[in-house]
């Protein structure tokens, strides 16, 4: 584990500790709220019965869907407390989930050609080189299998609501692969409603072109690529829900490995 990582597990930790809403487990789920959760844009197998690696996805949300939905759920992640939240949903229902302790960058852990699906976490940009994670995800998913992969929109990393002039957002980053260059607090509400302010992780960015082609030049093909813009229809200028509209902050690509 190198500095980059000790850094952000304990951010992470700090963070799931302080009940941010990735760290909240989903305990009220049926199967049809698991399946439309973990596969909105509807381009999923049927995962029952499935390996699934949920990676970078610690917290008790997609393991736990995955799981109800019949899957075989490992979860890897770099915090331990949110891998804590994936056995508490795991005792909630009453399923297995395995848990590991792990960067994406290093799969070692796991067997080549050992899961059916991967459904990767909004994470991506928690590391510095996006072609190191590819390439252990192309070594551990099988032929014909699936990638979910969500991710921060680069065109608009490091712009956020708060940027909002009167006419628009601020856009002040050259569009590079690199550090994010942003080292504000995160600013949130915990589960009881309270105004939280931790320190985040590292962050990084990863231009379009390094994603696609990277996903490419791993043998992957690509099945589809969709935007959050939200669903706020007269949004207030200056608020999350307005700057979702304006500048999509995700992007998600849907990938398919032919080896």
């Amino acid at each position: 584990m190198d500095e980059v990582a000790r850094f952000n597990r304990e951010r992470w930790n700090d963070l799931a500790d302080a009940g941010i809403s990735f760290s909240l487990p989903w305990l009220d789920l049926t199967a049809d709220e698991a399946r439309r959760r973990v596969d909105p844009e509807g381009l999923m197998d049927d995962p029952s019965g499935r390996r699934v690696l949920c990676l970078a996805g610690g917290g008790g949300q997609q393991s736990a869907a995955f799981a109800l939905l019949g899957a075989e759920v490992t979860v890897v992640d770099l915090s331990d407390v949110q891998l804590s939240r994936d056995r508490e949903a795991a005792q909630h229902y009453g399923l297995t989930i395995s848990t590991v302790q792990a960067d994406m960058r290093d799969l070692s852990c796991l067997r080549p050609r050992s899961f059916d699906h991967v459904w990767h976490a909004h994470s991506l940009s928690f590391v510095p080189s996006a072609s190191q994670v590819f390439a252990e995800v192309a070594r551990v998913i099988r032929r014909g299998g699936r990638y979910r992969l969500s991710y921060t929109n680069p065109f608009c990393h490091g712009m956020w609501e708060d940027t909002w002039n009167g006419q628009g957002y601020v856009l002040s980053l050259r569009y590079e692969d690199g550090p994010a260059q942003d080292d504000s607090p995160w600013q949130f509400r915990d589960a009881e409603g309270r105004e939280r302010s931790i320190p985040g992780p590292r962050e990084f960015r990863h231009r379009l072109s390094t994603v696609i082609n990277g996903l490419v030049g791993c043998g992957f093909r690509i099945l589809g690529l969709f935007e959050d813009t939200g669903s706020a229809v007269d949004p207030e200028p200056g608020s999350w829900e307005h700057f979702m509209a304006v500048a999509a902050p995700w992007i998600t690509v849907w990938a398919q490995y032919e080896g």
